[in-house]
């Protein structure tokens, strides 16, 4: 019985063992394939040009890896989300990355196409906005805003 219990200890030590040295054969592997591994270290010579980031660029090629549109946003709040028909809704919000005087306007969902509804204003400094509509038409109402080609999520109103 004792040799047994050794032979199952030493079986279980060899196969952790094994296991702890094709792990750490993958590891090493892993790194040896990883481009920051390979790639050299940037020097502080000075004769390069500093390099910006944070700011999205449009791009010429029209590839998919960057937008023209990113880092650009827009967020809207609705001060009731249940209103009589004819009474009237203020939106509200900020933009980001849109700029300050673009035109601000309110669509709403109308027969599956989103359309303009007649509220509109400017994009004020500290890129904020507020518009007031009447809703006159019973039931749901998806509503969004858009300043430039930028819209925001789609809110609910529903309208009694």
């Amino acid at each position: 019985m004792n040799s047994t219990l050794r032979s199952r200890c030493a079986k279980a030590i060899g196969a952790g063992a094994l296991s702890v040295t094709l792990l750490s054969a993958g590891t090493v592997g892993a790194f040896a394939a990883s481009p920051s591994a390979t790639a050299p270290n940037p020097s502080t010579t000075g004769s390069a040009k500093p390099h910006t980031t944070g700011t999205a660029k449009p791009t010429k090629t029209g590839s998919a890896s960057r937008s023209p549109m990113a880092g650009v946003s827009i967020t809207a709040r609705v001060n009731k989300s249940q209103v009589k028909a004819g009474q009237s809704v203020t939106f509200t919000g900020r933009t980001k990355g849109v700029k300050v005087g673009t035109k601000v306007v309110l669509l709403h969902l109308h027969n599956g196409k989103w359309t303009a509804l007649k509220s509109s204003t400017a994009l004020k400094n500290g890129s904020s906005y507020s518009l007031t509509t009447k809703l006159n038409t019973k039931g749901k109402e998806q509503i969004r805003v858009m300043a430039g080609k930028v819209v925001s999520p789609t809110i609910t109103v529903m309208v009694k």
